[in-house]
């Protein structure tokens, strides 16, 4: 009965099959996939025995070879494979084909390398689904902050990676709490949440290296990405509104810097001219007292010389600068019958070229002619016996 009867090990006794009959048929089939002579009957009983050793034999070898078969293995670009014996690491496998001693005797591990991994830290997925028990830091000057990030790691040692986490993804993820409350713990609340969040990022991602370094695990981390910073919910209305004070201020302190930068180098610019001002007129007050005093002194040695001239020459020139700025005289004569002399000086200037004719004084030519013919000489006797008397 062949193998492939569908009524093998049935017979009309119901007894079990034939053992021998069954490695027979085996046997024929094996030599006849390898070129034997699979209707070739035995000679007698012992050469039965011998064929049936051989395929058995044949069976054996063909088993070992599939196993040994198995122990090869390809390992892609950037993957790295570990090879355990009995579970323990005995070899790090680099791209392309392998082998190793096939199981149970030895297994290999791929781990990726280039393979950017990425945990999340304070939520899952999208940041509306807040974990507030990662989320929630508390910060140097003791106010709550609701920070969300992502942080992104690669593997260097992958059997630092196999054998030293138990849990490697969940080890990332407590470092990274743990460094970033560490991080958020000695920062004020304003620095984390505006102008420092690079700062905090960057201290995290290097105190996170230096925790990991620390247990040998394995893992280089890559980048931190803060999703989100605020404060909680709860208080976020009081916040918006402290922020836009601050705003108010900001903005009112920088209305009041520009006014001052606008006033004060005008003033500045007025109180610089000012003093220039009143250093040339120092100058000048200083210039003429000295040329006065100068001019006295010349005058002092010429009186010391002749007192007399001098003081008619002085007398004179003093009466000539008032005389050339008045246009009418009036003199009283003491030693007349009461009337004062009328002196016409602008008509006398004019006649000698001295002047320009002033203004008319309403008098007609032939009232003052005959007064012109005399006058200088008159005048000039009578102002200097007046000064004589006055001595």
């Amino acid at each position: 009965m062949g193998l492939n009867d569908p009524q093998w090990g049935k017979n009309n006794s119901g007894g079990p099959p034939d053992l021998e009959e069954v490695v027979r048929n085996l046997n024929r089939k094996i030599e006849s996939i390898f070129g034997g002579r699979g209707n070739t009957a035995p000679k007698s009983g012992g050469g039965g025995n011998a064929g049936g050793g051989m395929g058995i034999g044949l069976i054996a070898l063909i088993v070992v070879l599939i196993w040994l078969a198995s122990g090869f293995y390809i390992v892609d670009e950037g993957q790295r494979g570990v090879v355990l014996r009995f579970g323990k690491q005995v070899e790090t496998t680099e791209a392309g084909p392998r082998w190793h001693l096939p199981y149970p005797v030895e297994t290999v591990e791929i781990v990726h390398l280039s393979q950017v991994r990425t945990i999340e830290v304070g939520y899952r997925d999208n940041v509306k689904n807040k974990v507030l028990r990662e989320s929630l830091m508390l910060t140097d000057d003791e106010n709550i902050i609701d920070i969300q990030f992502a942080v992104q790691y690669f593997l260097k040692d992958p059997g630092a990676y196999l054998f030293n986490n138990r849990n490697p993804d969940e080890n990332v993820r407590q470092s990274a709490e743990t460094a970033i409350r560490e991080v958020v713990g000695r920062s004020r609340m304003d620095f984390v949440l505006y102008e420092g969040r690079e700062e905090v990022a960057g201290e995290t991602t290097r105190l996170m290296q230096s925790i990991l370094d620390r247990y040998n695990s394995g893992i280089v981390i890559s980048k931190l990405t803060m999703q989100n910073a605020q404060p909680p919910e709860q208080v976020q209305a009081a916040f918006d509104d402290a922020v836009k004070a601050g705003q108010d201020r900001e903005r009112q302190k920088n209305e009041g810097q520009a006014y001052a930068n606008d006033v004060v180098p005008k003033a500045k610019g007025a109180a610089a001219r000012l003093m220039e001002e009143a250093a040339g007129y120092k100058q000048s007050v200083i210039a003429n007292a000295e040329g006065d005093a100068s001019r006295f002194k010349q005058i002092l040695a010429e009186y010391e010389k002749a007192p007399k001239v001098t003081r008619e020459r002085m007398y004179i020139d003093m009466m000539q600068q008032i005389m050339t700025s008045s246009s009418k005289v009036m003199i009283d004569q003491k030693n007349g019958n009461g009337s004062l002399l009328y002196l016409p000086l602008d008509k006398l200037m004019q006649q000698t070229g001295a002047i320009p004719a002033p203004q008319a004084t309403g008098k007609t030519a032939e009232q003052e002619a005959p007064v012109s013919e005399y006058m200088p000489q008159r005048a000039r006797e009578l102002l200097i016996g007046r000064e004589r008397e006055a001595r």
